[in-house]
């Protein structure tokens, strides 16, 4: 027991006998990164450029794609050095550090899709007083909160995981997580158990209202094809986004309390990654494909390019 004080590195086991495909699996996740930042920062600069953009979907969507950055930094760097190395290891402080902004980015995932439901169910349900509740300043507030309610639960987590007295330093998994941590711990503690509760009540909860809104939604937008039209563009990649979050999560979170260890290795890995590849790629893409006025602002900005360059030449 007096050794468990001393604990200045966590090794991670999730990349062994990689050693053969080493150089494709970096390509490949390298390749993945680039695509998320591609996709990310050009949703992100055309909705900042563009005036006629400054609506609230459309900030939210900003907020949202900047949120798919910010978790995916905490991952893929680390992971990409890991792929080159033959030690897998991460410090004290890297590795709660890690936990805890991919951990907030998922809470604050939910809290802006939650936003961004309330935004349509006011668009469509409250046409008329949609402007006088959507301010910029009120948008600008609810996603301050979103995104401060997701920290604090978060930070609440990790400190409640760093006080622990910790048994090991062997986290089977490519990157960091609470979860694990906790089951280093010598003893059972409110860290395991009650902490994380909060978390996934506050993530349970907003996927509730999202989905009593669209069943509201669903309901209101029958009588009338205006709004059906509305609702389909505008809508359905939002409902696209939630059941991709939800199912990645669920699929890694069902893994982690009942998986079994006769699962291979890397199908293990592909699970952990999940909402850190497909989530970050499809939100923009389905945003930028199904609204309009994004398609036509990223069309027309490659398109004058396209021209300038021709003519210079």
């Amino acid at each position: 027991m007096d050794n468990v004080s001393i604990i200045t590195v966590f090794t991670l086991s999730g990349l062994r006998d990689i050693a053969n495909y080493r150089v494709i699996l970096f390509v490949l996740t390298l390749l993945c990164y680039c695509v998320i930042w591609l996709v990310n920062v050009t949703i992100i600069v055309t909705v900042i450029l563009d005036k006629s953009l400054h609506e609230p979907m459309y900030i939210f969507l900003c907020s949202l794609c900047f949120n798919g950055l910010y978790g995916t930094a905490a991952f893929y760097p680390k992971f990409l050095y890991d792929l080159l190395s033959t030690t897998h290891v991460i410090s004290y402080a890297g590795c709660f550090l890690q936990g805890f902004v991919l951990h907030s980015s998922v809470g604050a995932d939910f809290s802006l899709l939650a936003l961004m439901a309330y935004d349509r169910y006011v668009a469509i349900c409250r046409p008329l007083v949609y402007h006088s509740l959507m301010t910029k300043e009120r948008v600008c507030s609810l996603i301050f909160f979103a995104w401060i309610i997701a920290f604090y639960l978060l930070f609440m987590s990790t400190i409640t995981t760093a006080i622990l007295r910790l048994c090991g330093s062997h986290i089977p998994r490519i990157y960091c997580i609470n979860l694990l941590i906790a089951n280093l711990a010598c003893s059972a503690s409110v860290a395991k158990i009650v902490i994380p509760a909060f978390s996934y009540t506050f993530c349970i909860g907003n996927i509730c209202f999202v989905f009593w809104s669209y069943v509201y939604l669903i309901k209101t937008c029958q009588s009338s094809k205006e709004n059906m039209g509305k609702f389909m563009q505008t809508c359905v990649p939002h409902i696209f986004s939630l059941t991709v979050v939800v199912v990645s999560l669920l699929f890694d979170l069902l893994y982690m309390r009942f998986g079994s260890k006769e699962i291979p290795q890397s199908v293990q890995n592909f699970m952990a990654m999940e909402f850190l590849l497909i989530p970050p790629i499809m939100n923009p893409l389905m945003y930028g494909f199904k609204l309009t006025k994004i398609r036509n602002r990223v069309l027309n900005f490659i398109c004058g390019k396209t021209s300038a360059l021709r003519f210079k030449s």
